[in-house]
């Protein structure tokens, strides 16, 4: 087989390819398209389907995350590969050869994999509370090696208020790096760096310019070592970001129309998923609305189609022409406007708030929360942190619940050419425009032809 690279550029589009000179140079010599967007077209969904060639339907990814029932809890952000219910591309090649031998380097759901060497975040969540910078990495020594060389797992830097170019550099350095130990036929390397610009200051080149010309050095950095290689290379994106100005807080449209359940503890409310006749799990421009008793269903999608903002509300049937119907997905699948996106936000009063709202975290949130990307004072996160050095227990608190401070978000389908996913290849020729199922096949000829 071809030794082949796949390089993620999140959010990468038409739209903002000027700003990135070096990587603009290298796409006016290849092959560009568009891929068409997927529903919904965030992080998980994208990559499973490019990697195995099915849709959420087909591999059950219907979202960053959905509703357990059989728990009862939302669930976001998971890392189980097994979560994903189709054959990889890696599994499919390892078929044909014998000899291929897979590394993803932060691509999602890349715990307990079977490629041959993989690398993803994973803290360090200790008994008192703290969580410490990380990563999971197969075989377990190569996160040793990696850290040795190049530091340790730059976690605060790759989601949160302090996002930075620092955790691309890292991942890129780390792939380089496995690249020189092991010689994998196949690599998939993950750049987020403009997910956090474009959702903070959506298209102002004032405010992004200098952040794409960040990554644009990285993607060089990246593509020039895999030349010299001669490494046949891909280069893409899983969505473009468009800009935004109008959050719609659909738990609290649900709330004020007696469908959700609260719980009051500590003086503080959390919604309680499984009293609930309805909620949302709300996750970019893309709301799951699971409902309990399904004689409400046709009102409930009354209620959202009449929303300021809401583009469409998918029932299970309706989804069948989406391609997202799946026992995980939504009885209703709601989808925003163009410059909409849905906020998990389920309280009235901020002061009821619970207290991860104010807080990076990922886990707890029943919902996709981009103010995480925030932060309401520098000097507050400053005396937080001096209390975390003077081994005093602390909370750091410091995320504002101002969904109006977003700027960029991504998700629905129904966007222009400018903001669609592009795909840059040299050694395949590819049409205009390919849907996202057909990324795995430019994959697999890249690997074989």
């Amino acid at each position: 087989m071809q030794k082949t690279v796949v390089l993620n550029v999140v959010g990468l589009s038409k739209s903002i390819l000027h700003l990135l000179p070096s990587l603009s140079r290298h796409a006016a010599g290849h092959n560009l398209s568009v891929i068409t967007p997927m529903l919904p077209a965030v992080t998980t969904p994208v990559q499973s389907t490019y990697l195995t060639g099915k849709w959420p339907s087909e591999t059950g990814i219907v979202g960053n995350g959905w509703y357990d029932h059989a728990e009862s809890e939302i669930k976001f952000w998971k890392q189980s590969n097994k979560l994903v219910q189709a054959k990889k591309i890696w599994e499919a090649a390892k078929e044909a050869d014998a000899g291929f031998t897979a590394s993803n380097m932060f691509w999602w759901y890349n715990m307990y994999s079977s490629v041959d060497y993989s690398a993803t975040p994973r803290p360090n969540y200790l008994a008192d509370g703290r969580k410490i910078p990380d990563c999971y990495t197969h075989p377990a020594s190569l996160r040793d090696t990696l850290q040795q060389q190049l530091g340790q797992f730059p976690l605060f830097q790759f989601w949160g208020p302090g996002a930075s170019i620092k955790s691309s550099q890292w991942i890129a350095d780390a792939s380089i790096e496995t690249d020189r130990l092991h010689n994998p036929t196949l690599t998939l390397i993950y750049l987020p760096h403009l997910d956090y610009c474009l959702q903070k200051f959506g298209p102002d080149e004032t405010l992004i310019k200098s952040e794409c010309a960040a990554i644009d050095k990285v993607a060089m950095q990246l593509i020039n070592y895999y030349q010299q290689q001669k490494v046949r290379i891909i280069v893409l994106s899983e969505y473009g970001i468009t800009p935004v100005s109008n959050p719609i807080h659909i738990n609290r449209i649900l709330r004020n129309n007696d469908y959700i359940a609260i719980r009051k503890e500590r003086g503080l409310e959390l919604l309680d998923a499984g009293a609930s006749k309805a909620f949302a799990v709300a996750d970019h421009q893309v709301a799951h609305v699971y409902v309990e008793d399904k004689t409400l269903i046709a009102e409930i999608k009354s209620l959202l189609e009449n929303t300021d903002g809401v583009a469409r509300v998918l029932d299970k049937t309706e989804q069948i022409n989406y391609h997202i119907d799946h026992e995980r997905s939504g009885d209703l699948v709601a989808v925003a406007a163009n410059n909409s996106w849905f906020t998990y936000y389920f309280w009235n009063n901020d002061e009821l708030a619970p207290d991860y709202a104010r807080c990076v975290d990922i886990h707890k949130k029943p919902g996709y929360d981009p103010a995480e990307l925030f932060m309401t004072s520098k000097a507050r996160a400053a005396y937080k942190l001096l209390k975390k050095k003077l081994g005093m227990r602390y909370v750091m608190d410091v995320i504002p619940l101002d969904a109006s401070l977003v700027k960029g978000s991504h998700g629905s389908p129904f966007v222009t050419d400018a903001y669609k996913p592009v795909l840059i290849t040299k050694d395949f020729s590819a049409a205009p425009e390919v849907p996202p199922t057909a990324v795995y096949d430019v994959i697999w000829q890249h690997l074989h032809s």
